[in-house]
């Protein structure tokens, strides 16, 4: 058996817990949530072990980082030097995403451990599919429009703002990968709402896309989790023009988010010490069964 712990019990570690408890090579070694909130254990989890260190839960094998983006390129280098392999969703692409690999990759190796980066639906599964669209059609163009649907480290992001009392960011798809981001926040009392409006438009998260921010009274009244993507890719195959492939998916956002980063868990332990990228992971690795079994069913 895989003992998993689950660190952070937000959106994504609730289901994340239940993703664990459900696989049958799996068993849930506890959950390391922040000691201010040691005093306010779920229903949930009443038959869970809850601590605020991970050194209580005794041997893990792997940490599934439930903990916003910003915070998992530390997180994820102290499990590794605590030779625990990691799984996350860190979701900020480009040359970010690549230093927190390359860095980590030097720290795994240098302990000895495995780490699955970004491994959510996009960065993510969703890197996958454009990995095999290109593969199809080397020559052409690929769009990836999200939504309609709540971004969770969008939504994360305003929460962290000054005055934001609780936000839910949106994503609408305008169409060739373009996106708005309308953005819904319930500010503390005295909280300036031109401020808020003004730090969350010159955030990372929100500074190339149309953002729309808007105070309402209660957040909770707006929020659905449900989201969803549709990639597109047109161009060449050899010399053949006019290929078109089409993927779509409507999810429950952060319930897929956890299930990716379970079965990531598990292929940790199928990797040599280092850090990867979910499209440099076998897919096989990432379900139950032996190898000749699933070629047999898959293929």
């Amino acid at each position: 058996m895989i003992r998993v712990a689950v660190i952070g019990y937000g959106n994504i570690g609730r289901y994340a817990v239940e993703a664990v408890q459900e696989a049958k090579d799996m068993e849930l070694a506890g959950v390391v949530r922040r000691a201010g909130s040691m005093d306010q254990t779920p229903d949930a989890l009443r038959n869970v072990k809850v601590v605020s260190d991970v050194a209580e839960l005794g041997k893990v094998d792997v940490a599934i980082l439930c903990t916003p983006s910003r915070k998992v390129p530390e997180t994820a280098m102290q499990y590794s030097a605590a030779g625990i392999n990691t799984v996350d969703s860190y979701d900020i692409h480009g040359d970010t995403l690549w230093a927190f690999r390359r860095d980590l990759d030097a720290a795994n190796k240098q302990h000895g451990t495995v780490s699955i980066i970004s491994a959510g639906w996009d960065p993510g599964t969703d890197s996958v599919i454009r990995t095999l669209f290109t593969a199809m059609i080397p020559k052409g163009l690929t769009y990836t429009n999200f939504g309609p649907g709540m971004s969770m480290g969008h939504t994360v992001a305003v929460k962290s703002k000054e005055g934001v009392k609780n936000a839910l960011s949106i994503t609408i798809p305008a169409g060739t990968g373009v996106h708005r981001r309308m953005v819904y926040v319930e500010l503390e009392p005295g909280a300036d709402f031109a401020s808020v409006a003004q730090a969350i438009k010159t955030d990372a998260y929100f500074v190339h896309d149309d953002t729309v921010v808007t105070q309402v009274d209660d957040v909770d009244a707006l929020i659905d989790m449900g989201h969803g993507v549709l990639m597109e890719r047109k161009g060449v195959s050899g010399r053949t023009h006019n290929q078109l492939v089409e993927f779509r998916m409507k999810i429950n956002n952060p319930a897929l988010t956890a299930q990716i980063l379970v079965s990531c868990a598990r292929a940790t332990l199928r990797q040599r010490p280092g850090a990867y990228a979910l499209p440099e992971i076998p897919v096989m690795d990432l379900i139950p069964g032996n190898r000749e079994t699933l070629i047999k069913t898959l293929i």
